[in-house]
């Protein structure tokens, strides 16, 4: 492991990289949202508003946007430029477990969010309103995350199961057709009633589609596997996989197909809760990280681990990865990590007479300048 930076502060409980710039948000269980260049290594900004631990955190892709979600069952949208919170959701009943914009935002802008209400729920930030109330698990919603490109949903629960959702009604209704944005304060129509409908009729179908959720999105799978509460799961982002990490300390991998998804392996190690696990943007692997203390790698094709890195105090609760770059971040009981898997430059020094001595994979090499053609 590569450690490019590191961070010291309350347990980080959320992380997310900016799309761009060298930032990282870490959200912390004292309440606090960190906003940090971990190429120079200083806080560029703080936001205290929420009341109790923040357990999640995004950035929008193209605005200067973040979401947060925290303990106090709200769900805030902060302008980091304005350098304050916009506006606040409020529906979930319970702690929010994570928050995460539409990968495609600009024509999508929703926002996702899981909570121990047992809840997932589709918002859409600009009209500062609830889309949807995925139902139907039964224990607290740990996570949910989008498809990046797909109309997908996924979730994991403490009911052992992770769940795959299909968004593309929703999508369609959003798009256009007959009945758009039927029902949902916010819109109105040319004669000024709200969504198409009477003021009074729009309020009775928001408030069946907050008692019984919508049929706009619809449960496309549901994995059973895990022998205890599953912690995360996440999307491969080109492959039909998913990867889950659970309370009985493992980690899981998923095949997906149109009608049907299964098991494929099962990847143990672990000496505890498994609390996140991701599929390396760049490469075929699955990092993990638990509250055994320890970071773990896995080959995704020969389904072994490769590399552990193990940490002396701090129990790991998160894992972040960058969307175009090779670097992934940890956050732990004390701070957080940024880190890359292995060094990228090869080792190198030049020698006497024009000569370049560098390592690649267990050779030594030399490149003679002298002799080197086209310069």
């Amino acid at each position: 492991m590569l450690t490019k930076f590191e961070s010291k502060s309350a347990r980080v409980k959320g992380l997310a990289f900016h799309p761009v710039r060298p930032w990282i948000c870490a959200s912390l269980h004292n309440g606090v949202i960190q906003l940090w260049d971990y190429r120079v290594g200083t806080v560029i900004d703080r936001f205290e508003e929420h009341d109790g631990p923040v357990r999640g955190v995004d950035f929008h892709l193209h605005e200067p946007l973040i979401v947060t979600g925290g303990d106090d069952y709200k769900i805030k949208v902060w302008d980091y430029k304005l350098r304050r919170c916009l506006f606040t959701l409020l529906g979930h009943l319970d702690y929010i477990r994570t928050v995460q914009f539409h990968p495609n935002a600009t024509q999508f802008p929703w926002i996702l969010s899981a909570s121990d209400d047992q809840t997932l729920r589709l918002w859409d930030f600009q009209k500062r309103s609830c889309l949807s109330v995925l139902t139907g698990h039964n224990h607290y919603v740990m996570c949910a995350s989008f498809h990046p490109s797909e109309d997908l949903i996924v979730s994991a629960s403490l009911d052992q199961t992770v769940r795959v959702w299909d968004t593309a009604g929703l999508r369609k209704k959003q798009l256009g057709g007959p009945g758009l944005d039927e029902g949902y304060p916010g819109m109105m129509d040319v004669n000024g009633n709200r969504g198409g409908t009477s003021a009074a009729a729009a309020t009775a179908l928001n408030v069946q589609a907050e008692l019984f959720g919508t049929n706009d999105v619809v449960v496309k799978y549901v994995l059973e596997g895990h022998d205890r509460g599953v912690n995360w799961a996440a999307f491969h982002p080109t492959l039909p996989l998913l990867a889950s990490a659970a309370d009985d300390r493992q980690v899981k991998l998923w095949r997906m197909s149109e009608t049907k998804a299964w098991e494929v392996d099962t990847l143990r190690g672990h000496a505890n809760n498994v609390s996140c696990c991701l599929f390396h943007p760049k490469q075929e692997l699955v990092v993990s990280n638990s509250e055994d203390r320890s970071i773990r790698v896995w080959d995704v094709s020969k389904r072994v681990g490769v590399q552990t890195f193990r940490r002396e105090g701090d129990r790991f609760w998160i894992l972040a990865a960058h969307r175009s770059q090779n670097l992934l971040a940890a956050g732990h009981d004390s701070g957080m990590i940024v880190f890359k898997l292995e060094r990228e430059r090869p080792a190198s020094a030049h020698g006497p007479g024009d000569k370049l001595y560098y390592v690649r994979g267990r050779e030594l090499f030399c490149h003679d300048y002298s002799r080197a053609t086209g310069g």
